[in-house]
């Protein structure tokens, strides 16, 4: 869906003077403002604007917290604590990052699964998707790497077992990993590295942001029915359409992040970081974050070794495929019918993926053992059944329902509305639910 020409019109002398040498409102109009996007977008679409204002919290107090936090490790966790104490409303800057990064995630899991919930990975939207990915990608070594500053027990042991995990591919795994910790050992390079890279990498994802947004600005937006715009009658101006929805939206998941800052700051985190980094002290369990625990599961559910690889090296290798395997997703879905609305099995099929990767998030806070570890493996083998199993063979097998002539024959149908007799004989009873 491309946008006609331009509708702006500056009303000032000044408003014409810039826009004939840099034409920045004029951007931001037709981006923001006239922009066309499908008239039956859903509440399920304004998390992309959410992720916006969410990359924004989280440069700004971080670029902040960075002026007050020290990267030593005699120091680091005493300056966090000074933070927290001594700095002007410095508690209320470290809850808002730490929480920040949890809704952050949060935002970003729902963005994924609507787009796949719907196939907003299809073509021609392939580059959109991979994009989206590689943001993913960026986010979680930021987290990872934002994680290990504060120099809690969490912090030291969760970065020694992550930067283990590079050991496991010979020969070249532990030159990786000492590249990484700066010598042989987590120590005082490290906390340096990390604290370079956790500055660096946000403003690499805003980057690939832009990329995202002009992306999607150059294939148009998706929708609930999977049908691509027709007919102006089909779209409205993103204002004030889509952004009052966006607004009510934000304004909500901004009530919830505040309720998390101000009445519950350390839920989402772990008892443990509040201790000294000690070496010679191993906590009882070491766990990551809540939002790497699927992934973390999906590591621990090798526990057999497969021909000439090790239980260790398929481990690592079936944790980083659980994220490599989306970069292929728009490939290995082979389905015709973009929206799962019109798919019943793929949408029986996808609500069970999604109930399996909550479950691999609690698996991954539990013990490897017993019987956590044979759900663990069954978690794991539907996770990569459905992207290698069932979604090439559903595409070819499943009986889809009847798509809408227009994204306006499905609105119609829906709202009960009389769109005119050719529209009321061709709407099916599939699209008026």
């Amino acid at each position: 869906m491309s946008s006609d020409h331009s509708t702006y019109q500056p009303t000032s002398g000044i408003g014409k003077w810039i826009d004939s040498r840099l034409p920045l409102p004029r951007l931001v109009h037709d981006s923001f403002v006239s922009y066309p996007v499908p008239r039956n977008l859903n509440y399920a679409y304004t998390f992309g604007g959410i992720l916006m204002v969410m990359l924004v919290v989280q440069l700004l107090t971080g670029i902040v917290l960075a002026m007050h936090y020290a990267a030593d490790t005699a120091i680091a966790f005493q300056s966090v604590e000074k933070i927290m104490r001594d700095v002007n409303s410095g508690w209320l800057l470290r809850y808002m990052h730490a929480n920040g990064a949890s809704f952050f995630f949060v935002a970003v899991y729902i963005h994924i699964a609507r787009g796949m919930y719907y196939g907003s990975y299809k073509a021609p939207r392939e580059v959109l998707w991979i994009l989206g990915v590689v943001i993913l990608l960026l986010m979680m070594a930021t987290a990872f790497m934002g994680y290990v500053l504060p120099w809690g027990q969490m912090s030291f042991w969760g970065a020694t077992v992550i930067t283990g995990f590079f050991t496991a591919f010979p020969g070249i795994g532990e030159p990786i990993q000492q590249l990484l910790l700066g010598g042989f050992a987590v120590d005082n390079p490290t906390l340096n590295r990390f604290f370079s890279l956790h500055y660096l990498l946000p403003f690499m994802i805003t980057g690939v942001v832009i990329l995202h947004v002009w992306a999607l600005h150059v294939t148009g937006q998706t929708n609930p029915t999977g049908v691509e715009v027709k007919t102006k009658t089909d779209t409205v101006p993103f204002t004030p359409y889509a952004t009052v929805k966006d607004a009510l939206a934000m304004c909500i998941f901004l009530m919830v992040f505040a309720y998390f800052i101000f009445f519950m700051p350390n839920f989402l985190g772990h008892a443990d970081n509040y201790i000294p980094a000690d070496p010679l002290k191993t906590p009882a369990h070491i766990v990551p974050e809540w939002y790497f625990l699927p992934f973390y599961a999906i590591l621990r559910a090798i526990t057999f070794n497969i021909g000439p690889i090790d239980s260790k090296l398929g481990g690592v290798l079936a944790m980083f495929g659980s994220i490599a395997v989306l970069f292929v997703l728009p490939w290995l879905d082979t389905s015709k019918v973009r929206s799962a609305v019109y798919r019943p099995w793929y949408k029986l099929f996808f609500w069970i993926f999604v109930a399996n990767a909550i479950f691999l998030g609690w698996l991954g806070a539990k013990p490897a053992e017993g019987a956590y570890t044979t759900m663990a493996q069954i978690a794991t083998l539907y996770y990569f059944g459905f992207f290698l199993v069932i979604l090439p063979v559903l595409g070819l097998i499943e009986t889809p329902k009847r798509l809408p002539n227009s994204i306006t024959e499905a609105v119609l149908a829906k709202k009960g509305g009389n769109g005119g007799a050719a529209t009321s004989a061709a709407a099916s009873p599939e699209t008026r639910g």
